[in-house]
């Protein structure tokens, strides 16, 4: 059980991302309204989820580059704090913003924490 924080740094924010885009993914199901075609309500929903695409490509990129892939996750942070104004209320930006940010932390420090353990096993010789 000596690797808990390391196994904890490695999949909670892989698991968080996921979390996020699921939740994110729920605001495309709004956009779709009585008097639209079919057609409407699908380039609605499409549009409504393209945050959601964006989630998962930075997840796909940090699962292979940790770091590279945070820093993904913090520039994504950003961009919805700006484009969507969550700097405006507290709760908003907690809900939307805020998981970005420590899902992109984490996984940078998910990365240093690998490193550091491989540090280790080479210079016990192993």
């Amino acid at each position: 059980m000596k690797n808990t924080p390391r196994i904890f740094l490695t999949w909670f924010p892989r698991i968080l991302a996921l979390i996020f885009a699921g939740f994110i993914s729920l605001f495309a199901l709004d956009s779709m309204e009585a008097h639209q075609t079919f057609f409407q309500q699908m380039g609605h929903i499409l549009a409504h989820l393209v945050p959601t695409a964006a989630v998962l490509a930075a997840l796909w990129l940090a699962w292979y580059r940790r770091i590279i892939g945070g820093l993904v996750f913090m520039m994504l942070g950003m961009v919805f704090t700006i484009h969507f104004a969550t700097w405006r209320q507290t709760g908003l930006f907690l809900m939307f913003s805020m998981p970005l940010f420590i899902t992109g932390v984490m996984f940078i420090f998910s990365r240093y924490s690998q490193l550091q353990s491989r540090n280790k096993k080479v210079d016990k010789g192993l």
